[in-house]
């Protein structure tokens, strides 16, 4: 990414070392010289770690990490941080407040953290000050109700952690809850009446707290990277614009997310737990979570594995956008196991290849290509290869500038391949097997700066996914559908849905290979689904199959693309319970 500072609308053990990594890493950097960067938070300028670094840390850690999701026998699903609203366990406010007395996290660990942050190759941690609960996890003068005063530890995590990041070289933020708080009199979701039982309104938690705490945050910690504010609700624009300003005065190098409200943050911020799938223009992240929860939940051990993990990255980073990663520590202080464990194994993988991930560009595709993605530093393209070629030939589609060299990467060692040029497709040539478990490496070094027809084209070796949020649609409509599968555990698609008289969806296909293609999609319905497939000018197919809540792909028969070239590809529900028809994908499989 470029750095520009631009103004959005927020969208509502096991590895304590790495020796074998360090000589890598001594070899890439002799190998790739400047281009490995180095980016050291006592170094960067303003907004640097978030530009160029590309990858964070994300904790949630606070009063209810010390539940995890069970309250009275009873185990709640869902983001363990809600375990106290209504809509959760619904726990009165002065018996939650009771909780801290039993809050004494002694395997809290700051530069422990620190190290797995580090080794993990992120760039910066951002950590909850406050969250929606109202519990100060630092020493706050402006309420008693915070883990120094009303808990037996005593101490201030924060100033731990915020020293122990300056001396692994780690930038240090927070998040800060700036709008709901259910423990004030006056925060929204919070109490109505105050402790003599005035009636309290949101000004009173404005001023009393949260403005002296967001100064508190702001000026007793050190230099701040990031002030994450969170759920701005209908919070007045000005009282926005007087945090925003608060924090930029105090900390000049901060941002601030778009989260804060009102297109008032200094970048965006996109949903939860979401990846795009086509890049986007300016500066954002994505805040994913190791797990389901955010917070620590006892039962939660549905781990990212460490491919998932560097999957979301880099095709965030090829989105051109950052990622922050989110690990919840439990209530005595120490983080999971096995978040621990899949972070390093993907960490080892990013110090190997710093210059795939960090101060790089989007992929000129636009896209994700079907073996895996690409990051990009001036005229060199970093190809990564999740998926790898059975056929040992990976398809580079509509790329119009000439290639100058290719290098297949493994560690510190870089062996030349072959490649061919066959119109605007290029071909490399690759050995049977991977190098790499994880994800394998190929640099592309360009004559000129990358030219790319992003226009989808059909990969002759393996499954074509191309999603309907790439789809023109007609007489149907096309939107973004979000829903949780627990509480707080967001799942969302770009889906084709509501087909009238002769609706479908369309996509612009290229072929390199013509032949046979197999043809599924991906749906959602209800009961059994008719769908039709059709080639502009060409022949159509349609069948019925069985449909499923939750997009499961299924085969709708076998079409010939007669001749390379461009086509039209259509989809449409045509009989069944066709108003509960929702398209995700349309898949292409080349029969060899």
């Amino acid at each position: 990414m470029s750095l520009r500072l631009r103004v959005f609308v927020s969208l509502p053990l096991i590895i304590a070392s790495i020796p074998s990594s360090i000589h890598a890493q001594e070899s890439m950097d002799k190998l790739w010289g400047d281009r490995v960067v180095k980016l050291r938070a006592e170094n960067a300028q303003r907004g640097q770690l978030f530009d160029e670094g590309n990858y964070a840390m994300f904790i949630h850690w606070g009063l209810y990490s010390l539940l995890g999701n069970e309250v009275d026998g009873k185990t709640y699903y869902g983001i363990g941080e809600w375990i106290m609203n209504p809509r959760m366990a619904g726990i009165p406010v002065e018996k939650y407040k009771q909780l801290a007395g039993q809050f004494n996290p002694t395997n809290f660990d700051a530069k422990e953290i620190a190290r797995i942050a580090k080794e993990a190759g992120m760039k910066y941690i951002v950590i909850t000050a406050k969250h929606h609960d109202g519990f100060a996890m630092y020493d706050s003068k402006a309420c008693d109700f915070n883990i120094v005063d009303a808990t037996p530890w005593k101490k201030d995590p924060m100033k731990e952690l915020a020293a122990a990041c300056r001396e692994a070289g780690l930038g240090f933020g927070f998040y800060y809850s700036h709008n709901q708080d259910w423990t004030f009199p006056g925060g929204n979701g919070g109490p109505t009446t105050d402790e003599e039982g005035n009636p309290a309104t949101f000004d009173d938690y404005f001023l009393k707290k949260c403005v002296p705490q967001v100064n508190e945050i702001t000026t007793e910690y050190g230099p701040i990277e990031l002030v994450w504010f969170d759920t701005p609700g209908k919070m007045p624009k000005e009282y926005v614009q007087q945090l925003v300003d608060l924090v930029h005065k105090n900390q000049p190098r901060a941002l601030v997310s778009g989260r804060a409200g009102h297109g008032l943050g200094d970048y965006q911020t996109l949903g939860d737990m979401e990846v795009p799938r086509e890049n986007i223009e300016g500066m954002w992240e994505s805040v994913d979570t190791t797990n389901d929860s955010w917070a620590y939940a006892w039962y939660d051990e549905y781990w990212k594995s460490p491919k998932e993990i560097l999957h979301r990255l880099i095709s965030c980073v090829g989105r051109g956008g950052t990622y922050m990663l989110n690990i919840g520590p439990k209530g005595d202080g120490s983080v999971p196991k096995r978040a621990e464990q899949t972070l390093a194994a993907a960490g080892e993988w990013i110090h190997r290849y710093p210059q795939v991930v960090y101060n790089t560009a989007a992929s000129p595709w636009h896209h994700a290509l079907p073996w895996g993605d690409v990051t990009r530093k001036d005229n060199t393209l970093f190809l990564c290869v999740f998926d790898w070629p059975k056929s040992g030939k990976l398809y580079l589609p509509n790329l119009k500038t000439k290639i100058a060299s290719a290098n297949l990467l493994s560690g510190g060692e870089s062996v030349p391949v072959t490649w061919t040029a066959a119109g605007d497709w290029a071909v490399i040539n690759l050995p049977p097997q991977a190098p790499e478990k994880l994800a394998s490496v190929i640099q592309v070094n360009l004559e000129s700066e990358p030219i790319v027809d992003p226009v989808w084209a059909l990969d002759p070796g393996m499954d074509t996914e191309v999603l309907a949020e790439f789809a023109e649609v007609e007489n149907a409509k096309k939107g973004r559908k979000r829903w949780m599968e627990k509480f707080g555990e967001w799942k969302a698609v770009v889906h084709a849905h509501a087909f009238e008289d002769g609706g479908h969806a369309s996509w612009e296909i290229d072929v390199h290979q013509p032949g046979e293609y197999n043809v599924s999609l991906t749906y959602a319905g209800t009961g059994r689904l008719v769908w039709s497939v059709a080639i502009e000018g060409g022949e159509k197919i349609q069948n019925q199959q069985n449909s499923s809540h939750n997009y499961q792909t299924f085969p709708i028969g076998w079409m010939n693309f007669s001749k390379a070239g461009r086509y039209t590809v259509s989809a449409k529900c045509i009989d069944g319970d066709i108003a509960s028809a929702s398209l995700k994908a349309i898949h292409f499989e080349p029969m060899q």
